[in-house]
């Protein structure tokens, strides 16, 4: 079926949307919901949505060559109960807003690629959104086992660093290592606290430079290291995007 990827710039909803094409589905467009621009602090601490990184999501439409589709994030986590029913004003509206607009352009897609592994509180939200839309939802990541998810992933030459850290053992050093270079760290940290090595947990988020669906690569020129939050225990670091371009493959 044609397909809509969400993206955050994150490795799960890239990976999802290559798990959707080798189940031979068609990306037709992409799908991402931003902080608001003047906004200081890209950290939103949204209940649904991925807001570290969004700068670089600018280039995925190019990347992969397809159209992205953005909107800005208006709305709050107001309605928090298990099962979601449509709430004004809450940002799971916005992501139906984002879908509407996608469906105009694209009147045939069918499916919504969505990177959900362990998030009940998102995949209920995004099924509510598809079925008021009457739209498929693709979550192939679903439940899976996470080190095994992550060795899948680094297997599949899909390039990713870290941009976001909040989890005990994790600190700014961690910022931009790959996915390669985190994996044996977090299933250690996984054995000694109960971490989650996809960062499940919000232990970490990161940012594709270049998968097998991408045409051009994602190259991230400059940086700026961010102090969010300056616990002791678990601090929260993360990398602002300054500086970006594409480069040929």
């Amino acid at each position: 079926m044609k397909v809509v990827g969400l993206v955050s710039g994150g490795k799960d909803s890239c990976y999802n949307l290559m798990c959707a094409v080798n189940e031979g589905h068609e990306i037709v467009a992409l799908a991402n919901l931003h902080p608001p621009k003047e906004s200081e602090c890209e950290e939103l601490d949204s209940y649904m949505y991925q807001s570290v990184g969004a700068d670089g999501v600018e280039l995925y439409g190019e990347a992969m060559g397809v159209p992205l589709y953005r909107r800005q994030i208006s709305g709050q986590p107001k309605n928090q109960a298990a099962d979601y029913e449509k709430t004004d004003g809450d940002e799971v509206e916005d992501l139906y807003e984002l879908l509407v607009e996608v469906k105009k352009h694209h009147p045939d897609v069918q499916g919504v690629s969505a990177g959900a592994i362990l998030s009940s509180y998102q995949k209920v939200r995004v099924e509510d959104v598809c079925r008021r839309l009457d739209l498929t939802p693709l979550c192939f990541l679903w439940e899976r086992e996470q080190n095994s998810l992550l060795a899948e992933m680094v297997s599949s030459g899909l390039d990713a660093i870290l941009i976001k850290v909040a989890a005990i053992g994790l600190g700014e050093q961690h910022l931009g290592r790959t996915l390669a270079e985190m994996a044996p760290i977090m299933k250690n940290l996984q054995d000694k606290y109960g971490v989650h090595p996809c960062g499940e947990g919000g232990e970490f988020e990161s940012f594709v430079r270049d998968c097998s669906l991408f045409k051009r690569r994602i190259v991230i020129d400059e940086t700026e290291t961010v102090v969010h939050q300056d616990d002791p225990v678990a601090p929260v670091f993360y990398l602002r995007l300054k500086k970006m371009h594409l480069e040929d493959k």
